[in-house]
C-alpha cells in the first residue's frame, strides 16, 4: 500500500488533506481515486489507514479507517551533533542517520571545521537541501518520523542543547579502554533521549572535550582504528541500535 507523509495541521478529525507534490504523484502518476487505499503517516509515529473521498486539483481528502503505531522507531530519542564536514559528506551523514533511527541531526561548527558557509543565504540554501533528504530518507525507510535537521550552531551551543538530554556521548580518537565502550552500548537502553556527539576532518581539539566532560557528555572510543567524520557516527548508531531496538521489530 502506498504511503505518504503529512503534518498535523492537514489532519481533521477523521479526514486527512493531501496538498502539494503528492497530490500529482497520487492522481497523475499512481492514478489513485476515490475508493482507493493508502497510508498517511502523522509525523508522530502513526500510520492512518485510509481511503481516498476526493480528489481535485489542489488536494485530496482522505478518511481514516484506523491507526496504528508504525513500529519503525527506536525507544530512544538519539541526536546527533555532527561536526560540519567538507563538500558534500553532510548530505550522506544525514541520509544514512536517518536510516538508523536518528532523531534530529544538529550541524555543528567546531574549531577544526574546515568548510566555511559565508551567508545566511547559502545556509538557508544547504538547511533545505539537507531536510529534502532527511524526508526521503524517512520515507524510504518508513520512519513515523522525519527527523528534524536544525540550522548550524556553534559547539557552545550543541552542549547547551545536550545539556537537557538524559545521556551523551562523545568518540574521542585519544580515547582508551574498549570495555568502557561497551558498558555505555550495554546500558544504553535505560536512556530516553541521548545526544552523539562527531567532529568534523581532524577531529574535536582537547578543549572541546574537556568541555564536553564538564557538561557530563562521556567521551568514549571505537577502537584502535580512526574513523572518519562521515563514518564515526554511523558507527554509533549501528552500535546503539541493538540496545535501542524494539524487541517486539
Amino acid at each position: 500500500m502506498h504511503r505518504f507523509y503529512v503534518t498535523k495541521e492537514q489532519i481533521h478529525n477523521e479526514q486527512i488533506t493531501i496538498t502539494g507534490p503528492d497530490v500529482n504523484h497520487i492522481k497523475n502518476v499512481l492514478r489513485m481515486g476515490p475508493g482507493d487505499e493508502l497510508i498517511i503517516c502523522n509525523g508522530q509515529g502513526k500510520d492512518c489507514y485510509c481511503i481516498i473521498e476526493l480528489v481535485s486539483e489542489k488536494n485530496i481528502l482522505a478518511k481514516i479507517v484506523s491507526i496504528q503505531d508504525t513500529g519503525t522507531e527506536l525507544m530512544a530519542n538519539i541526536t546527533l551533533f555532527q561536526g560540519l564536514p567538507k563538500k558534500d559528506k553532510m548530505e550522506l551523514i544525514i541520509q544514512k542517520a536517518v536510516e538508523l533511527g536518528v532523531y534530529e541531526i544538529v550541524p555543528v561548527m567546531t574549531n577544526r571545521v574546515i568548510v566555511k558557509i559565508e551567508d545566511d543565504k547559502k545556509e538557508k540554501k544547504k538547511l533545505e537541501r539537507w531536510k529534502a533528504i532527511a524526508e526521503s530518507a524517512a520515507k524510504q525507510s518508513r520512519r513515523g518520523i522525519i527527523p528534524k535537521i536544525h540550522p548550524i550552531v556553534s559547539f557552545e551551543k550543541a552542549l547547551q542543547l545536550g545539556s537537557s538530554l538524559d545521556f551523551g556521548i562523545l568518540p574521542y580518537e585519544n580515547e582508551k579502554g574498549i570495555k568502557y565502550t561497551k558498558e555505555v552500548m550495554n546500558q544504553i537502553g535505560q536512556y530516553k533521549s541521548i545526544g552523539v556527539y562527531i567532529g568534523p576532518e581532524g577531529g574535536f581539539d582537547e578543549s572541546e572535550v574537556i568541555a564536553a566532560q564538564n557538561h557530563g557528555i562521556k567521551p568514549i572510543t571505537l577502537g584502535r582504528r580512526i574513523l572518519r567524520t562521515e563514518t564515526a557516527g554511523l558507527a554509533v548508531l549501528s552500535m546503539m541500535m541493538l540496545s535501542l531496538e524494539d524487541d517486539a521489530n
